[in-house]
């Protein structure tokens, strides 16, 4: 075991957080709490961010790139002394595992917020960390050969050695894949991490990804504060957790006992202090193996602290110093359950979603930041209305935490409070968390880590939010209401109904998006409402679908009560605008869920489509790697380029076979969303791809 570091005790005064968004807040919170004052970092496209806003002070880092700002050491430690901080924390991503960082730090006479340079060092390599692991006598999965792998050994794993966050991850199911896994996984970390190396390892299907919080001072004492099971996962990373873990309480305390010994163990074996998880893959026997240690906080670190009624931000800052973890080890109480609101289209292959958010509004939160009241929902969120959402960083805006004193009833409330959550002008996954946790095999606590390979996200939330046609009927009648009211005109609201075939009527059509670049209307699906307000009442071409009867209540620009069949319902209308689109956004909200939709142009303009055969880029980001050129015969399918956006590559892959007919961009450069990135000749296909 390494030798405990200096138990010489130090006074944080002013703590800086070397990091953005929704983890400089959590941390900032903790601090205001506690008399100590804040120093916010920020880049050009976070100025006016919240955690900027927020801090008693700010210092810039100029650029937007990551290694200009939150990953450039020097201006960082520059920051802090310019600011008067004399402690650094560094929340998780960016340089949180960084072990240089973490001297650079204790070298500039500023107390480091987080554990040993060393023990992040011996962690860092997962290749390593495993030896070790294997050595302090925990589980771990056997490395496998890359050049030695046999169709026995499949599917297997690719991973990166270093980083994390599902980067340099790829999953092989046939030996043919193998070669090209392993480059695009080495390209990936190399980009992601500075370092390439990848390994290999025996894919578990159906297992459960299930984690120990652990906590360690100067003086020997290792606190493992529960577990975590964060199965559902998109792309290797993590979508929602909860503590206690289902399979855990499945399988029984024997397992608990064995995983709580397991996280003391690792850490005990690098010498840890601080806070940091053990992470493991399990299964339903109640078999674990060690996946890799997070030398720092944890994104799900809400969870625990709702069950052990912890601050571990404060004994974080704590330990620092020097204090000695008292007394004896927390234990759980209840169950805590953490949804994570990320800008993206889960039906569209998880595409990162840009913009500015013009409505965020979680109803009945208890707290932010901090642990709710029991039956409550705690709200930890790097942005509010206004907030611009860019290419540059990471795609998670909030985390929604219910706290209750079963599963059944935090999931439940969980549900409430995102299916009543207000969130409009960038596309977030919100329908999917709602749907995800209805769905039967979440509720009874036995989905595992394939849960969205074998349940696809666009089936899956379908019917989540609000149906279309009725949200368009909505917004038809809250504009007719906005511009009569403009107009100095009243809406009369009558109690009678009817529907009739001949007329007047007023016609207004809206666009409910269907994902895709172009905005013309083609990829989504277009709601046209027929209706007028006569004397005996709102008259209606045609009634919602599996309505038989629509009587208006009340009407106002940015509120409609109908009743339905005889049910009162109560919907809020807000607009925001749409980057280059003349029409604004139209938002419903309601108990029933929610729907955004455009209202559509008379005529659209031809010129705006795209040319057949043209590739465009899903979101803002840069062209990294482009794998054709053009006269390359290609097939359907066949990636051709990848764009990096939000921490993240993605795939563009060809529409159809055929031969590539122009290639629009370079490596390095940076689009827009809408951008034609290549165009593909259907016309000029020939058997196969080239060679």
């Amino acid at each position: 075991m390494p030798e405990l570091i200096s138990t010489d005790t130090t006074t944080i005064t002013s703590v800086l957080v070397a990091n953005r968004g929704e983890i400089a807040r959590r941390v900032f919170a903790t601090c205001r709490r506690r008399g100590l004052a804040t120093v916010a970092v920020h880049s050009d496209a976070d100025v006016t961010a919240l955690h900027v806003r927020e801090a008693d002070a700010a210092v810039r880092l100029p650029g937007n790139a990551a290694a200009e700002t939150y990953l450039h050491v020097d201006r960082i430690i520059e920051a802090a002394r310019r600011a008067g901080a004399d402690a650094v924390h560094p929340g998780y991503g960016f340089l949180s595992e960084n072990a240089d960082f973490a001297q650079a730090v204790q070298d500039a006479g500023l107390t480091w917020i987080g554990p040993p340079a060393e023990a992040i060092r011996l962690m860092g390599s997962k290749v390593a960390a495993k030896e070790l692991m294997r050595a302090a006598g925990v589980p771990v999965l056997d490395r496998l050969d890359q050049d030695a792998v046999t169709e026995a050994d499949l599917p297997l794993l690719v991973k990166a050695s270093a980083g994390g966050g599902g980067r340099g991850m790829r999953i092989v199911r046939r030996l043919d894949d193998l070669p090209a896994a392993i480059e695009s996984a080495d390209a990936e970390a190399a980009s992601a991490f500075g370092d390439g190396t990848v390994f290999c390892e025996r894919f578990v299907e159906g297992g459960h990804h299930v984690e120990v919080q652990v906590m360690a001072d100067r003086y020997g004492t290792v606190w493992a504060l529960g577990e975590r099971e964060c199965s559902l996962q998109r792309r290797h990373q993590k979508v929602i957790e909860e503590a206690p873990s289902p399979l855990v309480e499945r399988v029984g305390p024997g397992m608990r006992d064995r995983l709580l010994e397991a996280g003391r163990a690792a850490a005990a074996a690098v010498g840890y202090v601080g806070a940091g998880t053990v992470e493991f893959l399990a299964t339903e026997d109640g078999s674990f193996f060690f996946l890799e240690m997070n030398t720092r906080l944890q994104v799900e670190h809400p969870v625990t602290e709702c069950v052990t009624g912890l601050d571990l931000v404060g004994l974080q800052l704590d330990v620092a110093q020097g204090r000695a973890l008292e007394g004896a080890e927390p234990t759980m109480t209840g169950w805590s359950v953490e949804a994570r609101i990320y800008a993206e289209d889960p039906a569209d292959g998880w595409t990162p979603q840009t913009g500015t958010v013009a409505v965020f509004d979680v109803p009945g939160v208890g707290a932010e930041f901090d642990r709710p009241p029991e039956h409550g929902i705690r709200l930890d969120s790097g942005v509010s209305a206004g907030s611009v959402v860019s290419t540059h960083y990471d795609a998670m805006l909030a985390k929604v935490i219910s706290r209750a004193p079963t599963r059944e009833a935090a999931v439940r409330e969980l549900t409430t409070a995102l299916r009543r959550t207000r969130m409009h002008g960038v596309r977030t996954n919100r329908d999917l968390l709602v749907a995800t946790l209805a769905h039967p095999e979440v509720l009874a606590g036995t989905a595992h880590t394939g849960f969205y390979d074998t349940n696809d996200p666009a089936a899956l939330s379908a019917d989540t939010g609000l149906a279309p046609d009725l949200g368009a009927l909505v917004a038809a009648l809250a504009d007719a209401a906005e511009e009569r009211s403009r107009l100095g005109h009243l809406v009369a609201v009558s109690s009678g109904f009817r529907t009739v075939r001949d007329g007047l009527y007023r016609h207004r059509a809206y666009l409910v998006d269907g994902g895709g670049a172009d905005g013309d209307g083609v990829n989504g699906s277009e709601y046209a409402v027929g209706y007028r307000f006569a004397r005996d009442g709102l008259e209606l071409e045609r009634l919602p679908a599996g309505t038989q009867e629509v009587r208006l209540v009340d009407l106002a620009g940015d509120r409609v009560v109908l009743e339905l069949d005889g049910v009162r319902r109560s919907f809020e209308v807000s607009r925001h605008p749409v980057p280059g689109q003349d029409e604004a956004a139209v938002a419903i909200d309601s108990p029933l869920g929610s729907v955004e939709l455009r209202r559509l142009p008379r005529f659209v303009d031809p010129s705006a489509r795209a040319p057949e055969g043209a590739l465009v880029a899903p979101m803002p980001g840069a062209a990294v790697r482009i794998a054709v050129s053009v006269g390359d015969v290609v097939a359907a399918g066949q990636p051709l380029m990848w764009l990096e956006a939000m921490k993240m590559e993605h795939v563009i892959a060809a529409p159809a076979a055929g031969t590539v007919r122009e290639i629009l961009v370079s490596v390095g450069q940076q689009v827009e969303q809408g951008t034609t990135l290549a165009v593909v000749d259907p016309a000029a296909a020939e058997d196969g791809p080239a060679a």
